[in-house]
C-alpha cells in the first residue's frame, strides 16, 4: 500500500532532483523510494571471495569507489 510523505528540502536540491528525476525518466517519488529501499538492505560482507581476490588489480585503470556509484546512478536512476 502506498502512502503520502511529506518532506522538508531546501529549494535548490528539490529542484535539482526534478531535473534529475526528469532526465532519467523516474518520478521523484519513485527515486525516494528507491533510495529508501536502498538504506534497508542488509549490508553486504566486506570479505573478498577467493574468485575476487585473484582478480582483484588485474586492470591498472585507476576507479575510485565514487567513481564507480556515480556510474551506476547515471546508468540506472
Amino acid at each position: 500500500m502506498k502512502t503520502k510523505l511529506i518532506l522538508r528540502v531546501e529549494k535548490e536540491i528539490i529542484e535539482k532532483a526534478k531535473e534529475i528525476s526528469k532526465e532519467k525518466g523516474y518520478s521523484l517519488s519513485q527515486i525516494v523510494e528507491l533510495f529508501l529501499k536502498s538504506l534497508s538492505k542488509e549490508p553486504s560482507s566486506k570479505e573478498l571471495t577467493p574468485n575476487v581476490k585473484e582478480l582483484k588489480g588485474i586492470l591498472k585503470i585507476k576507479i575510485t569507489e565514487k567513481d564507480y556509484k556515480k556510474y551506476l546512478e547515471e546508468k540506472y536512476l
